[in-house]
């Protein structure tokens, strides 16, 4: 499936099956494929609390998460180059790991499961 597919895809509530980590991964890096950042960022975000919100769980939606994943995969992208997106799963397996993945590395997890942290990005607090 191609990214725009996919964000279509999503978009539209057709996509099979349960919605999890990977997949978020796979439609943030859909997104950065066809816009510019601003306009991927906004579009994901926007995407993502209606999906939530369409299941009743918009309480799930964490901004901070949602926004450090997200710049963590622009910047992958911008390291690999132009590559497939199983390319680029393939060189990012670190990306993949939900509990204790990356984030860690950068925040406590008191400050990702904080109502703040759900609501605005915060910066990481662990260096």
């Amino acid at each position: 499936m191609t990214n725009r597919e996919y964000i279509q895809h999503f978009e539209a509530d057709t996509l099979p099956g349960e919605f999890h980590h990977a997949d978020h991964i796979r439609l943030a890096f859909a997104y950065l494929s066809e816009y510019p950042v601003l306009g991927a960022i906004e579009q994901f975000t926007r995407a993502l609390k209606y999906f939530a919100a369409a299941r009743r769980k918009a309480e799930l939606y964490n901004e901070t998460v949602t926004h450090a994943y997200f710049f963590l995969i622009r910047e992958r992208m911008a390291r690999t180059g132009d590559v497939t997106w199983e390319e680029f799963a393939q060189k990012n397996p670190d990306l993949f790991v939900w509990k204790d993945g990356i984030l860690s590395r950068y925040y406590h997890e008191a400050t990702l499961q904080s109502e703040l942290a759900r609501t605005v990005f915060l910066f990481p607090d662990r260096m």
